[in-house]
């Protein structure tokens, strides 16, 4: 039987519309993707190699091109062996959000659940896909892989979670109601136009958000000039992005909270933690989850990162090589 397989690589989908957990619709609705890889297929033609990325805070779908060392010949998301599919989060103007629609802040209020059903009616109506093989996620991403196997836990055979956590706290916690702070403050913020208070307010957001970009100890061996040229580039960058895209993302992070739902989840289920990472911890955000899942692995490593901000994956591809290949052989016994 023969397949079309035009849907790899880079599209944009508009649904009909989207419904939000709390019942606003919106209509024509756009959807970034893009798919790597090489799909399997059942006798129905169901694609049964599926696995799901889901980007960072400051990502995209093509954020899974980050992990090239990962899904090379050879490496453990082998294309040769998986259909990689990474979509652009509901709230990311690449697809809708807060900018894109115009809508500023009479944008529909979301949570991560909706972020989840975002996903989820994606797959559906573009891919017919109800389940996948596996979800894996960094940072905010991660946040979505929890709440997508705990609301949804017959979704997936496997998860795959790094530098992320179950819930927002502590230090976390204290860093979102910070923007949250300097986003309402900012007198323009309701006005029919973007004012010059607004761009001044993006600069204090983008350096709160640059001191949790680094690795400690790598900040830490950095000069100050060093911070400095660093910053303002991050900084600059951090111009195009919209206040109102932020504050609306900055919302889901503040009400993220799924440690008492965490049990559900039957997935199999890898916890990558870095033991340098300035935002996450692994001791409260990492090693926890281990008694809290069933069928869970928690495996810390070192960061390699390099001040131009370049990570290097590498140290964990034998960690996800051997989980997948211990999933393959318990799935092949059942």
């Amino acid at each position: 039987m023969e397949f079309d397989e035009s849907f790899l690589g880079y599209g944009i989908y508009t649904f009909d519309q989207f419904e939000f957990e709390n019942g606003s619709v919106l209509k024509d609705v756009k959807v970034e993707y893009y798919i790597m890889g090489t799909p399997k297929y059942d006798d129905n033609g169901n694609i049964v190699n599926a696995v799901v990325y889901c980007h960072n805070y400051n990502g995209s779908c093509f954020s899974v091109n980050d992990f090239y060392q990962l899904t090379s010949e050879g490496a453990s998301f082998d294309k040769n062996e998986y259909c990689i599919i990474s979509i652009t989060s509901l709230g990311f103007p690449e697809s809708c959000s807060p900018s894109s629609t115009g809508l500023k802040w009479d944008f529909p209020k979301f949570s991560i659940i909706d972020c989840v059903n975002f996903k989820k009616q994606f797959l559906k109506e573009f891919l017919n896909i109800e389940k996948v093989l596996g979800v894996t996620g960094r940072g905010l991403g991660g946040y979505v892989v929890y709440a997508w196997a705990c609301e949804y836990p017959d979704d997936m055979e496997f998860i795959v979670v790094c530098d992320s956590s179950f819930k927002t706290s502590g230090y976390r916690y204290a860093i979102s109601r910070a923007m949250e702070n300097i986003i309402v403050s900012a007198e323009g913020f309701y006005s029919e136009n973007y004012e010059v208070s607004l761009s001044n307010t993006m600069v204090s957001i983008n350096r709160l958000v640059y001191s949790n970009y680094f690795p400690r100890d790598l900040l830490q061996e950095m000069s100050n000039d060093e911070i400095d040229v660093l910053m303002d580039d991050f900084v600059e960058d951090g111009l195009f992005k919209d206040v109102y895209d932020i504050k609306y993302k900055n919302d889901v992070l503040l009400n993220f909270d799924y440690e008492d739902k965490l049990h559900n989840i039957k997935a199999k289920t890898l916890i990558l933690g870095n033991t340098d990472e300035s935002y996450y911890s692994y001791r409260y955000d990492a090693l926890p989850v281990k008694d809290l899942i069933e069928d869970c692995e928690v495996i810390l490593f070192d960061s390699v990162r390099t001040p131009a901000g370049y990570d290097d994956f590498s140290e964990i591809n034998n960690h996800l090589k051997k989980f997948l290949t211990d999933f393959k052989n318990k799935k092949s016994k059942s």
